[in-house]
């Protein structure tokens, strides 16, 4: 059985090394949300994205202002540049941390030779374009095909075109995403258009 000066000096000693851990630990989050644009206390330092706002570095293009306007060829564009951030703000947010879109050195040993965006990400920008249908946008179903890899600072574009109207308020559309002349993904979606509704 230790004595009472052991058992004090025992306590010290874990106190201590506690203490030590969990200040390290406090610091290594501090780093990782630093990383991933969140400030000390929680707060977003990205600036905020509202409905309806675009950010500077997006570039938008559509052919329908309106529901009533929608049909056959109406077209959908939404164009941004995939970055560093956004592939390791997108691995935190969906656990997605495969090292072939984090790990420089370990993505050089792979067939694509160097890190590539996630696929998911890539695809997401075509959820954008339809976010500038007119009315209010409700997917139903969205088919991806895998072409080619995007690389971080790949400036692409997502182009969705209505190829029939489904009635009801319903539309199928021919989604892709391009980097340059290189189709990146490919695919079509269907999707529902309802009325915004009346503010209060």
């Amino acid at each position: 059985m230790s004595s009472e000066p052991e058992r004090s000096a025992l306590l010290e000693t874990w106190t201590e090394t506690s203490s030590y851990m969990f200040d390290s630990v406090v610091a290594a989050n501090r780093a990782a949300f630093a990383a991933f644009g969140v400030d000390a206390d929680g707060a977003d330092t990205v600036e905020r994205v509202s409905p309806a706002a675009d950010l500077p570095e997006w570039h938008t293009d559509l052919t329908a202002e309106t529901p009533g306007e929608l049909g056959v060829g109406d077209s959908f564009e939404f164009t941004k540049t995939i970055t560093d951030r956004d592939v390791r703000r997108f691995a935190a947010a969906s656990g997605d941390t495969n090292p072939l879109h984090l790990d420089d050195e370990f993505a050089e040993r792979t067939r694509f030779r160097g890190r590539i965006a996630h696929g998911t990400l890539v695809g997401g920008l075509i959820s954008a374009a339809l976010a500038r249908v007119p009315g209010l946008v409700i997917y139903l179903s969205q088919d991806l095909e895998f072409h080619n890899p995007v690389r971080v600072d790949d400036r692409i574009t997502a182009e969705c075109e209505i190829v029939e109207d489904l009635g009801n308020s319903q539309y199928r559309l021919s989604t892709r995403v391009v980097d340059g002349d290189e189709i990146a993904i490919d695919g079509e979606a269907v999707i529902m258009v309802d009325d915004i509704p009346d503010e209060d």
